[in-house]
């Protein structure tokens, strides 16, 4: 069983690994990585029942679209281990946070270290905004919010055919604005599908700011409750209690609303606030300053 020291370590492996990542590249992701670190560690750490693979494995290149004249084409979702009845299937919804999905998998064994080499590079399975062939990423999910619905649909066919393995969604908290989730909530809870589960970065931030400046969603708690789903709102950044929240037992979807900050452990980010979605240096002074709080953070381990 994987402690909650180990789950914490894990989550402060994957946040500075994209910290790494993204001083090297002159940008990216990163307030996705501060806030959804912990959600990861718990999945990958402790509450996926996944299969095994002979890894960590490299991907390969993008081998064009899947059709009956290419089979050499890969799903990503072979970077979670294969299908099986009583295992687990994780669907990845805002494809904008890859660089921590792919970092979840490097520090769970899953993915080589050396593929960050091929991050958003032409040819590339590594993709900036993550695709079905990218590694840990089973289906595109579309513009957004569409994961949900795919989810369900899954969860309703393993449970026709008596499955026992669960189906995960991991969403963000601006999927709530969309019309889709909330008919996906519907059909779930229509259905009693208690195989399903979604577990959602809520950081409060989106690519036009502040979630609340843009379009407020409060209280989602009570309304998805109001759809006849099971949801919980608990500290995103407890990996104990998110991994217990997330396992609870039910005959219904479970939604864990994972209250979390964008720039966790990071208080240089929020001078940027309201807008934290991207971060592109605009100087070299202030490249220097991101480079001496990573010094700082590693100095500390």
């Amino acid at each position: 069983m994987t402690t909650t020291a180990e789950l914490e370590n894990l989550a402060e492996r994957i946040r500075n690994r994209v910290f790494e990542h993204v001083l090297k590249n002159n940008g990216g992701y990163l307030s996705q990585a501060l806030s959804a670190a912990e959600i990861f560690a718990a999945l990958y750490g402790s509450v996926l029942k996944l299969g095994p693979v002979e890894g960590p494995l490299v991907p390969g290149e993008f081998p064009g679209v899947p059709s009956n004249s290419n089979r050499a084409y890969n799903s990503g979702g072979r970077f979670n281990g294969a299908p099986g009845p009583d295992r687990d299937r994780f669907l990845f919804s805002p494809a904008h946070y890859a660089l921590v999905l792919y970092a979840a998998l490097i520090e769970a064994g899953r993915l080589d270290p050396s593929a960050l080499d091929q991050f958003n590079a032409d040819g590339s399975t590594m993709e900036m905004i993550g695709a079905e062939h990218s590694p840990g990423v089973e289906t595109t999910t579309g513009s957004l919010a569409q994961a949900l619905s795919q989810g369900a649909g899954i969860a309703l066919a393993r449970q026709m055919r008596g499955e026992s393995g669960r189906t995960w969604v991991f969403m963000s908290d601006g999927e709530f604005q969309e019309g889709q989730t909330w008919e996906a909530l519907q059909f779930a809870s229509y259905y009693r599908l208690g195989g399903l589960r979604a577990v959602v970065d809520a950081n409060g931030q989106q690519c036009d700011g502040a979630m609340d400046d843009v379009m407020n969603i409060e209280p989602v708690v009570e309304r998805i409750r109001s759809f006849g789903c099971e949801a919980v709102s608990v500290d995103g950044h407890d990996t104990a209690r998110l991994a217990a929240e997330m396992d609870r037992p039910s005959s219904q979807p479970v939604i864990v609303i994972a209250r979390t900050d964008p720039a966790h452990t990071l208080p240089l980010l929020k001078e940027r606030a309201p807008v934290l979605h991207y971060l592109r240096f605009t100087s070299a002074e202030e490249r220097e300053r991101y480079q001496a709080a990573y010094d700082e953070r590693m100095a500390a381990i």
